[in-house]
């Protein structure tokens, strides 16, 4: 019998993928419109340069433990009390800028203070850009009566309560909320998944994780002996990590808890 219902917060919720590529669609544009380069290319060449700048610092595998990718980089804050975080904090903003500054240098332009202006402007297009997944709120509003909902995301605590707050509706449903910055590990270390499991006090066997990563939300969960669905929209291969089910619609829940229910 499954009481208690796990769920990852991006791209299982949240369609964060699609709330960044928009935020770069918009950024990108102000560098064509000033000096006629393709938006797309810029947004490939601050993707790669951010990508290395990111895996340079010191709190480099910080982040990775956190679950906190070079993209959040470029707009988080981290204004989290915690040394690391607060490393973080002061690192970004030249981080930001000169991600921005070596892209456009990429494609030809060097022009640090209007990579300044691009960093600037990305953290305000990507949150004027929060998406949900069709189906989130309607899938919610059907097991939010039955089941306890947990939401158990990687991240820092300030950015991924921005991000709840860019998109209230969502933290109404949920009886806990954890975030991994503010446990000191994150998916799939499968200690998060316990102390989960004991803050809905839940047994394991009761519970069920649902989200769209399998080196992190799948492998978890493998990992801390809870059954989990994995939601593969975007028609990925698989690898080693083995779901105990695959959905490509959160929709497609309700048949496995209906047969796990019988």
């Amino acid at each position: 019998m499954i009481k208690t219902i796990i769920f990852d917060l991006d791209d299982t919720l949240l369609w964060d993928k699609k709330s960044v590529k928009k935020a770069f669609i918009a950024t990108c544009k102000l560098a064509e419109k000033k000096y006629g380069i393709n938006p797309e290319l810029l947004e490939n060449a601050v993707r790669e340069q951010a990508s290395k700048l990111y895996a340079s610092y010191e709190t480099y595998s910080f982040t990775q433990m956190i679950g906190i990718n070079p993209f959040e980089g470029l707009w988080g804050n981290f204004l989290d009390d915690e040394e690391n975080f607060r490393k973080m904090s002061e690192i970004v903003p030249a981080y930001r800028v000169e991600s921005w500054t070596k892209g456009l240098q990429a494609l030809g332009i060097n022009d640090e203070e209007f990579g300044y202006e691009l960093a600037e402007q990305f953290p305000i297009q990507r949150k004027k850009h929060p998406y949900v997944y069709e189906e989130t709120f309607d899938v919610l509003d059907q097991l939010k009566n039955n089941y306890h909902l947990l939401l158990l995301t990687n991240g820092s605590p300030d950015l991924q309560q921005t991000k709840l707050k860019i998109t209230s509706e969502l933290k109404d449903y949920f009886d806990q909320i954890i975030i991994s910055g503010d446990f000191g590990r994150g998916k799939p270390d499968p200690t998060i998944f316990n102390h989960a499991l004991h803050t809905i006090q839940s047994d394991k066997e009761e519970a069920i994780m649902v989200g769209d990563n399998l080196m992190t939300d799948i492998l978890g969960s493998n990992r801390a002996g809870i059954k989990n669905v994995w939601i593969n929209r975007e028609n990925k291969q698989p690898n080693d990590v083995v779901p105990t089910y695959e959905i490509s619609n959160l929709n497609q829940l309700f048949p496995i808890l209906e047969k796990l229910n019988q």
